[in-house]
């Protein structure tokens, strides 16, 4: 894991975007971005957590470091976003030949719009290069063989997760622990959604100020703020734990 902080017993990377980039072009690589809310979940889902300790690179979202910030009093030196990340990476014009990707899509109408995009970007990528994904079960492990299979008979260089946070992490762990190549796997959630147009835009100029997360809120309050309210808990959780694994609990 690269350099950065550990919370709650979870190493989180602190990476320039360059350098986070530089690190999910290597092969066999799982890339994860949890989101701040979605780290409330791991006393209570052991599947979560494993997922976290078994991936080569987690990415801090913006909600997360102003929480360190406000509870440690100091800033990570460098963060680099999931958002940020997918874009950068897309620019690589290793990514950009036909069959280099495979998208693990939340429904059919995000895939036509991701899709849309991403053609508009000079990524080659059709519905053959995409897998619509099931609804996962929140608690517990998540496993996919129709989807394992299909990987491993297309045996793209690059996977990208785009489902919900708390259950993508656990897919992406699912994948690197039993495909039969050593992919990088990047589970980026609803980033490519930001910049698509499928999810509310978030400007990268607003995701370098770390403000993402309150133009989620702006933009579908009835959804998002309970969401971020969260952050209670998640403070209570790093004021009594730290940088230790709390317990596992019994899950919801």
């Amino acid at each position: 894991m690269a350099e950065g902080v550990v919370v709650l017993g979870v190493p989180l990377a602190a990476l320039t975007v360059d350098e986070a980039v530089a690190r999910g072009l290597q092969g066999g690589v799982l890339v994860l971005a949890p989101s701040g809310p979605g780290l409330c979940d791991i006393p209570r889902d052991s599947e979560y957590r494993e997922a976290l300790l078994g991936a080569d690179l987690n990415l801090t979202d913006s909600f997360f470091v102003l929480l360190i910030r406000l509870l440690r009093g100091h800033p990570l030196a460098r963060r680099t976003s999931g958002l940020r990340y997918l874009h950068e990476l897309l620019l690589q014009p290793s990514l950009q030949t036909p069959a280099a990707t495979y998208w693990i899509m939340p429904s059919r109408e995000s895939m036509a719009q991701n899709l849309s995009w991403l053609n508009d970007r000079g990524h080659p990528v059709s519905q053959q290069d995409c897998y619509v994904a099931p609804v996962y079960a929140r608690r517990g492990k998540v496993e996919d063989a129709e989807l394992l299979a299909t990987l491993d008979r297309r045996r793209p260089e690059h996977i990208f997760v785009c489902v919900g946070g708390g259950v993508q992490e656990k897919l992406g762990l699912y994948l690197k622990r039993n495909l039969a190549h050593s992919p990088g796997i990047h589970c980026i959630g609803a980033a490519i959604g930001f910049l698509s147009g499928d999810q509310a835009c978030i400007p990268l100029w607003a995701d370098r100020l770390g403000l993402g997360w309150l133009i989620r809120c702006l933009r579908n309050p009835k959804v998002f703020v309970p969401r971020y309210l969260r952050a209670f808990e998640l403070a209570y959780l790093v004021l009594r734990y730290d940088e230790k694994a709390p317990p596992i609990t019994e899950q919801d």
